[in-house]
């Protein structure tokens, strides 16, 4: 199984991309924090970024992702095709790590020691997309971050990721087809068949 990751800017249109990409038979996993976030505040709770355990939080629901996912590699082993191999990752624990100091919050220990498994174990490709910023920021419920901010966040990503020995392949804006194509043919030529 070879999973990837997108990570960029909130608001670089990970999420766009990855749709486009799962309409032409990508499998993808949506990104945890996000869902964290609609979760709590359908149960009343406004900004649950807030509270001091929100990282773990998304871990949780990370980790549980990556659980469900584990069947997909048996049926990589069992002769699936190339596509059916990949699995890409809207956002990974590293970026969960990248949340937590942005927050100026430490890193929980669990964290610590997800990051490392994941290192350790090889649970990523190395190479992860970085989609860049198309030039503003639109918040939402769960994004409450303007532009600036957003380009201060996405270099806190940066430095995660590269601290954690992963190597930032650069999807540029533009057309979200044209995003996908890049994504696609570069997935072909890393993971081939």
């Amino acid at each position: 199984m070879h999973r990837f990751i997108l990570t960029g800017a909130p608001g670089a249109g990970k999420t766009t991309l990855l749709r486009e990409l799962a309409a032409r038979g990508h499998r993808t996993v949506p990104e945890a924090a996000t869902d964290v976030i609609a979760r709590a505040q359908a149960a009343g709770e406004a900004e649950p970024w807030t509270d001091p355990d929100f990282p773990l939080r998304v871990l949780a629901l990370q980790r549980e992702r990556q659980r469900e996912r584990q069947w997909e590699r048996q049926n990589a082993r069992q002769g699936a095709t190339a596509a059916g191999a990949v699995l890409l990752h809207d956002r990974s624990p590293v970026c969960t790590h990248a949340l937590a100091v942005y927050l100026g919050r430490p890193v929980p220990p669990a964290l610590a020691a997800e990051l490392e498994r994941i290192v350790d174990e090889r649970v990523y490709r190395r190479e992860v997309f970085l989609v860049r910023p198309i030039g503003f920021c639109t918040p939402s419920a769960a994004r409450r971050i303007d532009y600036p901010a957003s380009l201060a966040f996405e270099r806190v990503h940066q430095d995660s990721y590269r601290h954690y020995g992963f190597r930032l392949l650069d999807v540029p804006p533009g057309p979200v087809p044209a995003r996908a194509d890049l994504v696609a043919d570069t997935l072909a030529r890393l993971a081939p068949g």
